[in-house]
């Protein structure tokens, strides 16, 4: 039923249990995993710091490959066969465009709590994906 699964991984608690339910999931139906941690790219004249030449983003691009160690080390004692992808661009975006193009089954995440009116104004992460995912979406609160 779910053998292509994708889980949204940004290293937070509700990220954190969306991965477990993800791995369950994947076990139980012998599925494999991918996983996506997508960083927005900063506009060019705040990703410098005065005097460096090496971009901000290289930092966060290090924080997150270290979360997809700590994944793969979680994936791996659960038996479960884990891709990590780390995606430059805008979260939902990238998270959409990837179920598309790798015709995902099943894509969990976290549901993130914003007040009701921060949820009118900009539309929640979790309330995006799961209106424009191309499959089935778990939310994992």
């Amino acid at each position: 039923m779910f053998q292509k699964i994708l889980v949204a991984y940004d290293g937070s608690d509700t990220a954190k249990r969306a991965l477990n339910t993800a791995l369950s999931v994947a076990r139980l139906y012998s599925g494999e995993l991918d996983l996506i941690t997508a960083r927005e790219p900063l506009p060019h004249y705040v990703s410098r710091k005065q005097g460096e030449s090496t971009p901000a983003g290289g930092q966060a691009d290090d924080y997150f490959r270290q979360l997809h160690r700590e994944v793969m080390t979680v994936a791996d004692e659960a038996q479960v066969l884990l891709h990590p992808h780390l995606l430059h661009g805008h979260e939902v975006e990238s998270v959409i465009a990837f179920a598309k193009e790798h015709r995902t089954d099943l894509l969990v995440i976290g549901q993130v709590g914003h007040t009701s009116i921060l949820r009118r104004v900009w539309g929640g992460a979790a309330q995006n994906l799961t209106r424009l995912a191309p499959c089935s979406v778990l939310v994992v609160k």
